[in-house]
C-alpha cells in the first residue's frame, strides 16, 4: 500500500467547529496513492519524541492526560510529528484523531504504511514496533525543512513487505539510504549510504543519507550518519533487493530502504541555484558561480 501526502492551506492545522476553529488556519492531509510513496518534510528537531507515550495509538490512548500533556507543549512541532508517526505506524485510509481536553482543539492525522499494527490497534509498541517507526521517521526527515517525494521500501513488523508499484523503481531510480534505530529508548537513530558518492557538483535537498565525495558523511542530528555502507552492515533480502535489517553496534534493527527521482539529484551548473547549492567562483556545489552567482 502505497501512499501520497498531499497539504492543502498552510499554517497548524486543528480541525473542529465553532468560530475559534474557524477562525485558524486549516491544513488537511490525504492519502492519494498506493505502496510506499510519500512526502518527507519532518524536521530534525521532529525527531525528540521525548514524553511521547508507547502506550497505543488507538483513540483511548490518544485521549489519556499525559498525551495531552505532551502535545500540548509544542503544538505545531508535535501535529508534525503525529502526522508522521500515524503515516509510518497506521495502515493506509485509517484516521487517528485527538481533540485536547486543556484546549478543546482537534487534531486529525491518517495512516500510510501500517508498519506497527500493534501499536496501532492500541496496545503497547513491540521492540520491533518502535524499531521500524524510528527508521521510518528518519527517513522522512528533511535537513532543509522540504517535502521531496521519495519510495520507502522495507517490511512492517507482522513480515508484510511495502508493496512496489510496477512503475515504482522506473520513477524513483536512484537509490539512497538505509534507515534504522530506535528513538524511544535513546538506542540512537541512523542513516547509512545505498549508492555511489556524489561527486563535487552533486547534491540534494534529503542531504541526510547520501554522501558528497568532497565532505563526506552530511551532519544531520540526531540523525547518525555511519560510515559504512548500507551493504556493508545490512542484510539484503534477495527476492526484492530491499535492505530488511542492519547491524550496528552489535544491535541488529529492522530496515527500511529509500529511493529518489534523479531530478532530486541537483548539479551545480543546470542553470538552478538549489537549496543546497551556495554562492561562489567555481563550480562546486557548496561553491556554484554558473547557478547561484558570487557571493555579495
Amino acid at each position: 500500500m502505497s501512499l501520497w501526502l498531499a497539504g492543502v492551506a498552510g499554517g497548524c492545522h486543528p480541525v473542529g467547529e465553532g468560530s475559534e476553529q474557524q477562525d485558524r488556519s486549516v491544513q488537511i492531509w490525504t492519502v492519494g496513492s498506493i505502496n510506499g510513496l510519500s512526502l518527507n518534510g519532518l524536521s530534525l528537531n521532529g525527531l525528540s519524541l521525548n514524553g511521547l507515550s508507547l502506550n497505543g495509538l488507538s483513540l483511548n490512548g490518544l485521549s489519556t492526560s499525559q498525551f495531552d500533556l505532551w502535545f500540548q507543549t509544542n503544538p505545531t512541532l508535535n501535529d508534525s510529528v503525529m502526522r508522521y508517526v500515524v503515516l509510518c505506524a497506521v495502515p493506509a485510509g485509517v484516521t487517528r484523531t485527538y481533540t485536547s481536553a486543556l484546549t478543546g482543539s482537534t487534531w486529525s492525522w491518517t495512516g500510510g504504511l501500517g508498519l506497527a499494527p500493534d501499536w496501532a490497534q492500541g496496545t503497547p509498541a513491540t521492540l520491533t514496533e518502535q524499531r521500524l517507526v524510528s527508521a521510518c521517521l528518519a527517513a522522512h526527515t528533511n535537513k532543509f525543512g522540504l517535502q521531496i517525494p521519495l519510495s520507502v521500501q522495507g517490511q512492517g513488523a507482522a513480515g508484510t513487505t511495502v508493496p512496489t508499484d510496477p512503475g515504482e523503481l522506473e520513477d524513483y531510480p536512484e537509490r539512497e539510504g538505509c534507515f534504522f534505530g530506535n528513538l524511544f529508548n535513546n538506542e540512537g537513530i541512523y542513516a547509512g549510504n545505498n549508492r555511489k558518492a556524489l561527486n563535487h557538483k552533486e547534491s540534494t535537498p534529503r542531504a541526510c543519507a547520501l554522501s558528497i565525495k568532497k565532505s563526506g558523511p552530511p551532519e544531520c542530528p540526531p540523525i547518525i550518519r555511519v560510515d559504512p555502507d548500507c551493504s556493508e552492515i545490512c542484510t539484503q533480502d534477495a527476492a526484492s533487493g530491499i535492505y530488511t535489517s542492519c547491524t550496528y553496534n552489535g544491535i541488529t534493527y529492522p530496515a527500511l530502504t529509500t529511493r529518489l527521482r534523479k531530478q532530486d539529484i541537483y548539479t551545480c551548473g543546470d542553470g538552478v541555484c538549489q537549496v543546497s547549492e551556495k554562492c561562489g567562483t567555481k563550480n562546486d556545489y557548496d561553491n556554484c558561480a554558473s547557478d547561484c552567482g558570487r557571493c555579495p
